[in-house]
């Protein structure tokens, strides 16, 4: 087998993003690593295959970039056809709405250069790209929803508790190989309809149950857009519904173990509430501040997680 091309892959997939993909390739293109090192591979998604070869031909003249059009639908899908088109031992993936640092692939491949082949996945941070005023019920705990990643300044091993995000991630492909590839059960699927999510963190485990350790780098950065239209309370309910749903697909046994749990924590909720409030109204009632936000936002999460457990309740006799 012919040796590997290119140290590392920056893959970038999308689906009808092309006023912010543009800037996403920009810094995928525009890394501190020689050009001949790395590559970037764009995986057009978007049901339009001639509007993808128009858009496409504005980056022709990177001699290191492929573009590839998928015409099957799905986030996943499409990862899987990145890293099977990949010439590098590494694949890095940066989400359409993101903006790379200039020594993103630098750091990711010290990375995993520092720790050896027993690190099989990378993850850096990611910091909020604010377009519009955070608001004021928005805790820092819940900033993960919005795909802020921040694991402190050093580079290190990640413990089994702690997880990286997809907008900022990087396998070896070999272990991705080894995995079984991305769940294409997994993951969103055409626009914004569907939130479903957890794929990267499936695969993550998959990798760790097979031996594999995870990584860190603070400095393999890169900035995520936090899009106005999530800045609500309706949307963040929405997304705990959702990661509920992705979480139960992910490991339906541990989910159901945990159903009178969850049942009871939702029940601790609405008794908390206003007489008038303790039905689903107070599971979609605005919030004034971050505390009872948070607590309702649990309360959704846990609810979705006991119906699909098979909630059931008696009547006391």
């Amino acid at each position: 087998m012919a040796a590997p091309s290119r140290r590392i892959t920056a893959a970038i997939c999308t689906y009808e993003r092309y006023d912010l993909l543009p800037g996403a390739i920009e810094t995928a293109i525009a890394q501190t690593l020689p050009a001949g090192t790395f590559e970037v591979i764009v995986v057009d998604n978007s049901p339009d295959p001639a509007r993808s070869a128009r858009e496409s031909a504005a980056f022709a003249q990177h001699e290191n970039l492929v573009w590839l059009h998928e015409p099957r639908p799905g986030l996943s899908n499409a990862r899987n056809v990145a890293a099977r088109a990949a010439r590098a031992p590494i694949i890095a993936y940066l989400d359409d709405d993101a903006r790379a640092d200039p020594a993103w692939l630098e750091h990711i491949a010290g990375c995993f250069d520092q720790f050896g082949p027993d690190v099989q996945v990378v993850g850096g941070r990611i910091r909020p790209w604010w377009v519009a005023p955070r608001p004021d019920w928005l805790p820092d705990e819940m900033l993960g929803s919005l795909t802020v990643v921040d694991l402190g300044p050093e580079r290190r091993l990640l413990t089994e508790r702690e997880w990286v995000a997809g907008a900022n991630i990087a396998f070896r492909i070999d272990a991705l190989r080894a995995a079984g590839w991305f769940d294409t059960s997994l993951g969103r699927t055409g626009g914004p309809a569907s939130l479903l999510s957890s794929e990267e963190t499936a695969l993550t485990d998959r990798i760790r149950a097979q031996g594999g350790l995870v990584a860190y780098d603070p400095l393999a950065a890169v900035e995520h857009w936090v899009d106005p239209e999530r800045l609500t309370q309706r949307w963040f309910r929405r997304r705990a519904a959702w990661q509920a749903v992705s979480d139960y697909l992910k490991d339906p046994n541990g989910r159901l173990a945990r159903r009178d749990d969850c049942w009871d924590s939702v029940k601790a909720f609405l008794l908390a509430r206003n007489p008038a409030d303790r039905t689903l109204r107070g599971l979609a009632l605005e919030q004034d501040r971050a505390a009872d936000f948070r607590w309702q936002i649990s309360a959704v999460y846990n609810a979705v997680t006991a119906l699909l457990a098979g909630l059931g309740e008696q009547d006391d006799l």
